[in-house]
């Protein structure tokens, strides 16, 4: 009977000492993460997002259906064979999946439709497209000859016209073999071939490059486009028309988003890639995607 009454005081000490320690912030449990999708803003709020964590209405691949769509082919389908630029890829929905919280977007180097790469296209048309706003994705880009990734914005109207007097937003496009460097641009004016363009270009500081996530972004209001990487403004415009409307067309209408991993086309001289590069997987990766609109 002592034996047993020693041993509850035994325990009963050693559990009010536990309840007394503090334990190291290391070993504290996680707090719940909260997904960028869900964050509030005092000027202005989210209208699209997708963070790549969870799918409404995922495809075979994990692509939220919800909110992309594919754009596949060589351009022909949509009357611009080599998607009006010469581009050396066959666009595949395979080429794009969802994994690990990040959407991956894949060059691979084969045959496919008479073309030598296939790639993937996504677009939000019919889905979802805004005028005005901010536009900002986290993205990370791959390195090498002739590759051409892109996050840019089209019309969902042809109110002015066909392109380029009905306008096109470049948040960003890179050049693969310039690892320091990302530009943004504005195409406008008349019909192709009676078309314009303005653009600026990134140098990322010593240290940084395209192969890693950076957030690129534009914020659009009704007379000015400012482009930004990791909220530093490098470029901005004021200057722009159309041929078919008063400014600030064309850029007053509703627009929708692409993305996209190009090879070849003119954008850098019709350069393509060394089968080397190819060791690895080439991959055009994104952490999320956000829209906002400011408030009045």
């Amino acid at each position: 009977m002592k034996k047993t009454y020693n041993l509850i005081l035994i325990f009963t000490f050693l559990f009010v000492l536990s309840s007394c320690v503090t334990l190291p912030e290391d070993n504290l449990p996680d707090e719940t993460e909260v997904s960028i999708c869900n964050e509030t803003f005092d000027d202005k709020i989210i209208t699209f997002c997708d963070d790549f964590e969870t799918s409404v209405n995922p495809n075979e691949q994990g692509v939220d259906m919800s909110k992309w769509a594919f754009q596949t082919g060589d351009g022909s389908q949509y009357g611009i064979p080599g998607w009006g630029n010469n581009e050396a890829q066959y666009y595949r929905e395979e080429n794009a999946f969802v994994e690990g919280g990040y959407l991956n977007i894949q060059l691979k180097n084969e045959s496919f439709g008479g073309k030598s790469y296939t790639s993937a296209r996504l677009w939000t048309n019919n889905l979802f497209s805004q005028t005005y706003g901010r536009f900002e994705a986290s993205i990370k880009l791959p390195l090498g000859n002739g590759l051409w990734p892109a996050f840019w914005l089209l019309p969902d109207n042809t109110t002015y016209g066909t392109w380029a007097a009905n306008g096109e937003i470049d948040i960003m496009e890179a050049k693969g073999r310039f690892p320091n460097e990302a530009s943004g641009a504005i195409h406008y004016g008349g019909e192709w071939p009676n078309n314009t363009y303005s653009f600026g270009t990134y140098t990322f500081p010593q240290g940084q490059a395209i192969n890693e996530f950076h957030t690129y972004a534009i914020e659009w209001e009704d007379d000015v486009i400012r482009w930004y990487v990791n909220d530093n403004l490098y470029y901005q415009t004021s200057d722009w028309y159309s041929e078919n409307g008063a400014y600030p067309a064309p850029f007053n209408t509703s627009f929708y988003i692409i993305l996209n991993l190009a090879v070849g086309g003119t954008f850098d001289g019709g350069q393509l890639p060394d089968a080397s590069i190819f060791n690895e997987d080439v991959i055009m990766q994104l952490e999320y995607v956000r829209v906002f609109q400011y408030f009045k």
